[in-house]
Order: structure tokens, then C-alpha cells, then sequence
């Protein structure tokens, strides 16, 4: 039974699934919007916000935290702090859109767009 147990697993073993978060979240970051699977944007949605809301705090151990989460990606966590963070200070979450694309013909999965609001 999977009780409280809540996440994707995307038949990847868990190196493999956090390298793919790193991975779509500094595309997210440095690109403003990427093109996924909705399942990987649904599941990239809370994670991104964490650490937006990590970079409007803006301390020396906020800035650790979100460079230990992007995989030691200075370029990506300026950025978010220096440009996406602010932004956002005076709102209480809700920081990215999940726009859904539908089926596409050569993938059987539904493709989403997710995006900074």
C-alpha cells in the first residue's frame, strides 16, 4: 500500500529521478518555460516553488539549500535569486502555470507547457 506516500517515481530508480528534477528545474529557471509530460510538470510544480520561496529569504543557508537542490549550478541559482525571487516577494506562492498541450501524434502522452506566472 502506498500510504502517505506521495510523488512520481517515473519507473526511474532515485539517483536518476532527482537528476531529472535538477535537470527540468534549472531549464525551468534559466528558460522561463519549458515543454514536458504533464506527470513531470505536476511534479516539478512544488518543487521550483520551494526553492523560490527559499530565495526570497535570502540568507547565506537559504543560498546553500537551493545550490544543493540545483546541483551546484551557480548561473541557475543567481538567477533565481537575483531575478525570478524578487519578483515574486509579495506573493504567497503560486509562482508557475501547468498550460496542458494534449496528445500529441507521435507520443502517447499528454505534453504540458509549465511557465512562471
Amino acid at each position: 500500500m502506498r500510504h502517505h506516500k506521495k510523488g512520481r517515481k517515473f519507473g526511474r530508480e532515485r539517483k536518476v529521478r532527482v537528476a531529472l528534477m535538477r535537470s527540468l528545474a534549472r531549464s525551468l529557471i534559466l528558460n522561463g518555460r519549458i515543454t514536458t509530460s504533464v506527470a513531470k510538470a505536476k511534479e516539478l510544480r512544488p518543487y521550483v516553488e520551494k526553492l523560490i520561496t527559499l530565495a526570497g529569504k535570502d540568507t547565506l543557508a537559504s543560498k546553500r539549500l537551493i545550490i544543493a537542490r540545483l546541483g551546484n549550478d551557480v548561473e541557475a541559482t543567481n538567477k533565481l535569486a537575483k531575478d525570478i525571487a524578487p519578483k515574486y516577494k509579495d506573493r504567497n506562492g503560486g509562482y508557475t502555470r501547468v498550460i496542458k498541450l494534449g496528445e500529441t501524434a507521435d507520443v502517447s502522452r499528454d505534453k504540458a507547457i509549465i511557465e512562471f506566472v
